[in-house]
């Protein structure tokens, strides 16, 4: 009786110690979960505009696009999907050694006094005087094959915006993204600097297994 006494009580203290650790392990497999949580939830931000879209080419819901002449300007650029209207940036759009015409009058409010140098071309627009959406449906009607919508205001030079429908019938059909607003300052200050009328840019970037700390980035702005 005693010797089976004995083997209870080591049972019981071999449990008592096994249970911190069997504690421990649970919390960990907790913690891991909700991290992996934590992390679809971020990656799932503007889902609408990534079908079919690459990882390479999307961060966080933003694609990539390069500048590959003037030289001045070859580096890799950020944009941010438009939100909730126009095509996504997906496997079907991806267009290289294309003009990137900045529009004029630059807000695009009205049809472009520069139309055929749009048409068949990616359009750059400031922001303000209309809608997003109007800007990109007067570019879509002058021939633009995309949009890309800056905010020249030094206010708003490094932040990005959402671009959101503002809920007119009419459907726009290309793709448009915002890119921060001290890049556009500098592409169109640079262009105008070496009178050019465009740049040459690719779309989207396919960045596969490259950091971004790695990304041939502007030198005036951190990401």
């Amino acid at each position: 009786m005693v010797e089976g006494r004995n083997q209870d009580e080591q049972k019981r203290k071999i449990i008592s110690l096994d249970m911190p650790k069997t504690l421990v392990f649970q919390q960990f497999l907790l913690t891991l979960q909700l991290s992996l949580y934590v992390i679809v939830i971020n990656c799932g931000g503007n889902n609408l505009h990534l079908i079919g879209t690459s990882t390479a080419e999307v961060i966080n819901g933003d694609v990539f696009f390069e500048i590959v002449d003037p030289a001045e300007l070859e580096y890799t650029y950020r944009i941010r999907p438009a939100k909730d209207f126009g095509a996504p940036f997906n496997t079907s759009f991806h267009i290289k050694n294309v003009p990137l015409v900045p529009i004029l009058p630059l807000y695009g409010c009205k049809p472009p006094d520069n139309f055929d140098d749009i048409e068949g071309n990616v359009a750059l627009i400031e922001r303000g005087h209309c809608s997003f959406k109007t800007k990109a449906l007067i570019a879509e009607r002058a021939g633009a094959r995309a949009v890309i919508i800056s905010d020249i205001d030094l206010s708003n030079e490094e932040y990005f915006i959402e671009m959101i429908d503002d809920n007119s019938v009419e459907e726009v059909n290309i793709p448009a993204g915002y890119l921060m607003g001290k890049n556009g300052l500098m592409i169109l200050n640079t262009l105008q600097r070496l009178k050019k009328t465009y740049a040459i840019i690719n779309l989207p970037v396919n960045l596969t297994f490259t950091p971004v700390h790695k990304m041939n980035q502007p030198p005036w702005l951190g990401w």
